[in-house]
């Protein structure tokens, strides 16, 4: 019997090695498990973006990144998925004129998430999706996404674009209260912010500063200014977040995780996507012999 110790002792050993789970934060991935990272995720990688910037007087300066990277975690637990750490060079230009911004320059932002990009897909990854959790970022990612098609890549990016639940925003609001202006640091996203990290969402702070839309443009109809954001929310807080709370949040996150797993595993699967931006390319290297 003696003897069958040792046996055993190896056997649970390797059994609990065997056990543990693969990390899917690439930050704690070792190389060697990294190799194996690529493999499992399907060589899928989750790029999560925020910014520093205000969020009214209450929510953190990197609401976005806490916000972003809680859905691609949640989602990469149940879809294995390779997350990205928290990404923040990001376009907010708007909010230059708020303390704590970080806002770097248009050519910084383009060449670092390009070089970002070119980098996961040296390292194995063919499938790469943006989980954006900063408004400001719109305008830009949807131009750099059409940018895209310049030259060939080896890589094809998904940006996942979650739509709102009828049912469940109405029981977050029916659990907190309607917010008419609630487009930054307002109900919504105090109330994922509360059930992220509630410990740094001040609710109690939420009615020192105005969320009000100011409207210093209604007499301009019909135009495009980039002054527009500033001209709406000059305190760079748009909505009412004081009546936020965390049971709220789970609904709107659980909402849009459920939505991400469904994008993931639909990536997984696509080869779509990558069949066109063969074709593509080809026929962008002799247009005259593209079928007319």
């Amino acid at each position: 019997m003696k003897n069958l110790f040792p046996f055993l002792f190896l056997l649970l050993f390797t059994f609990s090695v065997s056990a543990q789970q693969l990390p899917f934060r690439l930050e704690e991935l070792t190389a060697p498990d990294y190799i194996k990272a690529v493999e499992k995720s399907s060589k899928t990688c989750i790029l999560p973006i925020g910014v520093f910037e205000k969020h009214g007087p209450h929510l953190p300066l990197g609401t976005d990144l806490y916000i972003a990277r809680e859905y691609a975690l949640r989602a990469a637990a149940k879809e294995y998925t390779v997350v990205f750490p928290w990404y923040y060079f990001s376009q907010i230009n708007e909010a230059r004129h708020q303390p704590g911004t970080i806002a770097y320059s248009p050519e910084l932002i383009w060449k670092a998430l390009q070089e970002t990009l070119n980098e996961l897909a040296r390292n194995g990854f063919d499938k790469i999706i943006v989980v954006n959790g900063h408004g400001g970022n719109n305008a830009f990612l949807n131009f750099f996404g059409m940018a895209q098609l310049f030259e060939r890549r080896s890589y094809s990016l998904y940006w996942f674009q979650p739509t709102d639940d009828p049912e469940v925003v109405k029981k977050a609001e029916e659990l907190t209260k309607h917010d008419p202006y609630n487009q930054h640091a307002g109900n919504e996203e105090s109330s994922v912010l509360k059930a992220i990290a509630p410990e740094l969402a001040h609710l109690d702070r939420a009615n020192q500063q105005s969320g009000i839309d100011q409207e210093r443009l209604k007499n301009l109809a019909n135009i495009y200014t980039g002054i527009w954001w500033y001209a709406k929310f000059p305190n760079h807080y748009g909505g009412d977040g004081l009546k936020a709370n965390a049971q709220a949040g789970e609904l709107l996150i659980n909402s849009t995780v459920d939505q991400l797993v469904k994008m993931i595993q639909a990536v997984k699967k696509d080869q779509t996507v990558p069949a066109l931006q063969k074709q593509f390319f080809d026929e962008s290297e002799n247009p005259l012999k593209t079928k007319q």
